[in-house]
């Protein structure tokens, strides 16, 4: 799941091949009437549709994307107007807090329906003209640039021999953008005084939290449309930095994995870019979280990719264990819903997972969570079903034969063993569990013989087994 609003399209198909297109020269800062772009009929009513179809919460003045229709129709000459003037003043933005997936929480900042409005706006005038510029080996939040790619990307330098990876976090780094030093790679690519008014305003405009709005001297909040491309903006330093040192290098955001043949050059490596952060963009490197290793040590966005002269995607085992997690706590016994409406509810999650992890080459792995995962369905329906009388119905009336469906019914063992009981599996197929529309892991083709089909994974928290 991504915190982002309004970033840049996803790449068609998520393939896995990267743009091949040079980074162009940056265009110096001659137009001095890009606010006029920003305000065109045709500019705004692309950045409402974008807005309207992301849909989100309200900001601190509580308007929804239904009541900003209105206001908009009524109010929009006059904001049109402030925005060419260069008085427009953003309201703060409300601070939202969302866990993070290895822990703690993610502070974003939301703002009203109207300022992201304008900030996308802003966005795709802005992006069109900078992207071009920006680094081949950076691919956050750009248009035709996907997580799949960046880590292809990364297995093709530890397939050339780059077995070690630099594996640089930044700490906090959306709240320590230093706004004089972003505003001023700003500048160098607009001219337009009102747009650098309204970026800084933007910036600026403040957190409100339990009520009591407090300042932002720096920061780009996540949350807010602009801010990925901001944030592409300030560490493009960096990517021409390490393109200069003749790295290889992989940067989704502020994940930043740089490719070495050896310990000790990592280790120079990660020196260097680190002081080049610290005093170039005062931006500060977790040590604890960072680290030089071997690539199959660490995971890049999700994924973990073996050493060797062919080297495997793997997914990684923290991501292995939140989908663990997930997947139990929507199949708890004690939900209380029909199976369908269980299903239909585990089939959307399922569905977004597998289009980003089934990008993996163990579809063992895949094969055994899908198993993991019927076993669990198994278990609440056997559940549901009650006492033995009426499961040894329900498993007649699926098929089952006397005599078993009077064993399994009888049958002493508690849900969790009865789930792996032949006359369970014989009455809950799998071919029933795909009728009630439940997703598959696997790719197409998994049943076809190939080299990373026999590729072992050890899975975290005991899965393993369960069904054929």
């Amino acid at each position: 799941m991504t915190e982002w609003r309004g970033e840049a399209p996803a790449a068609e198909g998520e393939g896995t091949e990267p743009p091949t297109a040079k980074r162009t020269p940056e265009s110096p800062a001659d137009e001095d009437e890009l606010m006029e772009e920003v305000c065109k009929r045709s500019n705004l009513i692309r950045a409402w549709e974008r807005v309207r179809a992301n849909k989100g919460s309200p900001g601190v003045d509580g308007m929804t994307i239904e009541h900003a229709e209105g206001y908009l129709r009524q109010h929009w000459p006059t904001i049109r107007n402030q925005l060419l003037c260069g008085t427009y003043r953003p309201q703060p933005v409300k601070r939202v807090e969302i866990p993070k997936p290895g822990g703690g929480v993610r502070k974003l900042g939301v703002p009203n329906v109207i300022d992201r409005l304008v900030q996308q706006a802003v966005l795709q005038v802005l992006q069109s003209r900078w992207d071009r510029t920006f680094s081949e080996s950076s691919f956050g939040f750009r248009p035709g640039r996907s997580a799949h790619q960046a880590v292809a990307k990364a297995q093709a330098y530890v397939a050339d021999g780059y077995g070690w990876v630099v594996d640089m976090d930044l700490e906090k780094f959306f709240d320590r953008v230093n706004h004089d030093i972003l505003m001023s790679r700003v500048a160098k690519r607009v001219s337009d005084k009102r747009l650098l008014k309204l970026i800084r305003a933007l910036l600026n405009a403040g957190v409100m939290e339990d009520g009591v709005v407090s300042s932002t001297d720096e920061g780009t909040p996540q949350g807010g449309p602009l801010s990925p491309l901001l944030s592409n903006l300030l560490l493009d330093d960096l990517d021409r930095e390490l393109e200069r040192r003749g790295h290889r290098f992989c940067r989704y955001a502020d994940d930043c994995n740089i490719y070495v043949r050896s310990q000790r050059a990592g280790e120079r490596v990660m020196k260097g870019v680190g002081h080049f952060l610290t005093t170039k963009l005062r931006l500060k490197v977790n040590e604890s979280k960072s680290a030089v290793a071997r690539t199959g040590e660490r995971q890049f966005l999700g994924f973990r990719i073996s050493n060797g002269e062919e080297p495997i995607r793997h997914i990684a085992p923290k991501a292995l264990k939140r989908f663990q997690e997930r997947v139990r706590e929507m199949t708890r016994r004690t939900l209380g819903v029909s199976i369908r409406q269980l299903i239909k509810s585990l089939s959307r999650y399922l569905t977004g997972w597998r289009a980003y992890f089934g990008f993996c080459q163990t579809p063992r792995v895949l094969h055994t969570l899908q198993a993991r995962i019927r076993r669990r369905l198994r278990m609440y329906i056997w559940r549901q079903w009650g006492n033995g009388r009426n499961r040894y119905k329900q498993l007649r009336r699926l098929g089952v034969p006397h005599v078993r469906s009077a064993v399994a019914a009888g049958a002493p063992y508690r849900e969790w063993r009865m789930s792996r009981h032949a006359a369970v599996q014989q009455a809950l197929s799998n071919a029933y569990f795909a009728s009630l529309g439940l997703p598959s892991l696997e790719p197409p083709d998994s049943a076809q013989p190939n080299r990373t089909a026999v590729v072992r994974t050890r899975m975290p928290g005991g899965v393993g087994g369960g069904e054929p």
